[in-house]
């Protein structure tokens, strides 16, 4: 895979993958950016978040659980000194629906953090997680 990353301004820039999507990235005013988009760091978490996601929702599919709605909520410890990367990451995953077979769920919450998440598989960090089935009533 081959991105391309451009300066748009000062620590502003914008990237695009073999997708063909821009994302912005800023930084503070601080260190010469705008404070107008999501940071490198946060993008990182995002990204993560969005891997595991789409793995959930691919393995519960295929399970043939039907469930309401996924939700993450990610949190992750950075290193005091540079470079600050994350040394500690944890996800905790909401999965709305009634009835939802637990067995199954963990099972997918399971696969997707130990086996498919290439996001996950990319980190430096020890990443841990829990999940909560929600049954909205």
């Amino acid at each position: 895979m081959e991105i391309e990353v451009k300066q748009l301004e000062g620590s502003t820039f914008v990237g695009r993958g073999e997708s063909g999507h821009w994302t912005v990235m800023d930084a503070a005013e601080e260190v010469d950016g705008h404070d107008g988009a999501t940071r490198p760091m946060e993008m990182l978490l995002i990204s993560l978040g969005g891997c595991t996601g789409i793995d959930l929702n691919t393995l519960l599919n295929k399970m043939r659980v039907d469930y309401d709605d996924i939700g993450i909520t990610i949190s992750g410890d950075r290193n005091d000194d540079h470079p600050k990367y994350y040394t500690g990451v944890y996800i905790d995953y909401k999965i709305y629906g009634n009835d939802l077979p637990e067995d199954k769920v963990a099972k997918a919450v399971r696969l997707t953090q130990e086996r498919y998440c290439s996001v996950t598989h990319s980190l430096k960090a020890e990443v841990s997680y829990d999940y909560d089935i929600v049954n909205p009533g």
